[in-house]
């Protein structure tokens, strides 16, 4: 009788404390909406104050109707991309964004002139709502860059000269400067993905403190950062996802035990730490899972990333895939025949892009009697971001002397995208060896500038990039892209055909012509009008 009172005395404790967490979290999550509304409303009055001083906004008339905000029509947009000054793909992606969001707020919706736009209509009537939101847009940018006096305007041009972007001067730019919060990304040495997930949280708590929008927009894969802008700032999050920061690919790696640039072979080795990191994996796939379910708005950049994304994120509704813009344009203008036997990679030097590869398999390919080892050379151009790429550098240098191809190798580090352009109008294969990678806006690029491209069979290169690879038992190749490999002697093959066939084979030719022509469908003008209408869908 005694253990049945204390049982149903436990059982009403029990009760009463889940009631009082319950109440206390409804009343802390009150608070913060509460606090980060009056954070925007005083936004939205500074900005509204700006307005009436200008010239220009002194004349226009404020229109009030169905749709209207409450906010006076003012919609606040934020980007949570604190290296936006960066000049990587990740980069463009954020300020064609940018540049779509300026056209929407000129009232240019879809661009009619191009096939994609005539498929995909837009219904303005039912759009009105979104549209009223645009005429009176401001886009803020959540940065840790220290400020200056000339910070916009250095960036902007910076944007231009590198990107060849132009933001419409009619769209209201805002940055918030995080730099005394930048330790917050700082990298952790134990537990990796959940203690940067952790500093990105606190980063968007100070981001959303200085300036809450009405809509967080993520272009950078924090997910965690979904928690604090919608549970507690109550904002809608829309977000572009370049990869997963977890994927079942990397969960089978540890399950297998496979030594990789992300699973160190001590850890491989040991049966008992794998099962640890095991359930470190599953645990925060879990999490990741559930923050990522708060996403209004999902887009991602590959066929491979979206069908990852709606794995985890099981709750976020439909997923666009919205593929990544890159500067075909400038491209396909360079000449096709009459290439060097040169072989061009173009990427920046980090672990993952498996650069190592590509040495093995060029001296796989110089140990064949049939190519003059005088005539090729590999080429490997790209960025390094401080001593953590500069030391593998060294690394990949010293690897090429001891294969006995340091003569045959050049490493091209942190040059202006003329010299990457002047590169790819002279090489006749472009190599890319990441396996898994979710895109590949580089091989876009060589394809785009007439490489022969030799891409690893994995990620968005085989779902997305080559969907018609050439290999040496392909009878008919009136229709390939590119060509397709997963290990040194396949990637040797493919080389030495292309090598030894000439650069101006018919085989070549036709791999360039379709390749080329291929690529058209990852231009800034199918970005923009994918990215407008996933906003205005």
């Amino acid at each position: 009788m005694g253990d049945l009172l204390n049982l149903e005395r436990l059982a009403h404790f029990s009760g009463a404390t889940l009631l009082a967490a319950i109440a206390t979290a409804t009343i802390y999550l009150h608070q913060c909406r509460s606090y980060f509304n009056q954070i925007r409303q005083d936004f939205i009055a500074y900005q509204r104050q700006r307005n009436e001083n200008s010239a220009e906004s002194s004349t226009k008339k404020k229109t009030k109707g169905k749709g209207a905000n409450p906010d006076d029509n003012t919609f606040v947009i934020g980007f949570f991309h604190p290296h936006c000054s960066s000049g990587g793909g990740g980069e463009r992606v954020l300020w064609k964004a940018i540049q779509a969001l300026g056209e929407l707020k000129e009232g240019k919706l879809m661009d009619r002139r191009t096939n994609k736009s005539k498929k995909k209509s837009v219904s303005t009537s039912a759009d009105d709502d979104t549209l009223n939101h645009c005429k009176n847009l401001v886009v803020v940018i959540y940065t840790v860059d220290e400020p200056s006096a000339t910070y916009e305007k250095d960036l902007l041009t910076h944007v231009r000269e590198r990107f060849s972007i132009t933001i419409p001067k009619s769209l209201s730019l805002h940055f918030v400067h995080l730099h005394e919060e930048k330790h917050l990304l700082q990298k952790s040495k134990r537990l990796t993905m959940m203690a940067e997930s952790l500093g990105t949280m606190k980063l968007a708590w100070c981001a959303l403190s200085a300036v809450t929008p009405h809509v967080f927009f993520d272009t950078t894969g924090c997910a965690f950062t979904f928690f604090v802008a919608r549970l507690l700032a109550g904002c809608k999050v829309g977000a572009y996802v370049h990869y997963p920061t977890i994927s079942t690919d990397m969960l089978s790696l540890v399950w297998k035990r496979r030594p990789t640039y992300n699973n160190d072979a001590k850890v491989a080795a040991n049966p008992i730490v794998t099962c640890a990191k095991l359930i470190y994996y599953v645990i925060f796939a879990f999490l990741y899972g559930l923050v990522g379910s708060l996403a209004n708005l999902v887009m991602v950049n590959s066929s491979w990333t979206k069908n990852h994304i709606q794995y985890l994120w099981k709750l976020s509704g439909k997923v666009h895939v919205v593929f990544p813009p890159v500067d075909t344009k400038s491209l396909k203008v360079l000449p096709l025949a009459d290439r060097e036997n040169m072989i061009l990679s173009i990427g920046q030097f980090r672990p993952e892009k498996d650069h190592t590869l590509q040495l093995l398999s060029f001296a796989k390919l110089m140990e064949n009697d049939e190519i003059k080892k005088s005539d090729v050379k590999l080429v490997l151009i790209g960025s390094c971001r401080g001593e953590d790429d500069r030391q593998l550098v060294d690394q990949l240098q010293k690897r090429a002397r001891e294969l006995n191809i340091q003569d045959n190798v050049e490493f091209v580090l942190n040059q202006p995208y003329p010299v990457l352009k002047d590169y790819l109008g002279r090489a006749s294969i472009g190599l890319h060896t990441m396996w898994n990678e979710h895109f590949g806006i580089g091989v876009v690029e060589m394809m785009a500038a007439g490489l022969v491209t030799i891409a690893h069979e994995s990620g968005g290169p085989e779902s997305d990039i080559i969907q018609s690879p050439w290999n040496e038992r392909t009878l008919d190749y009136s229709n390939c892209t590119g060509c397709l490999a997963s290990n040194a002697e396949q990637y040797a093959a493919l080389m030495r055909r292309i090598i030894k066939d000439g650069s101006s084979s018919d085989l070549a030719m036709k791999i360039r012509e379709n390749g080329r022509k291929h690529a058209e469908q990852f231009s800034d003008e199918v970005f923009m009008n994918a990215f407008k209408g996933a906003l205005l869908s």
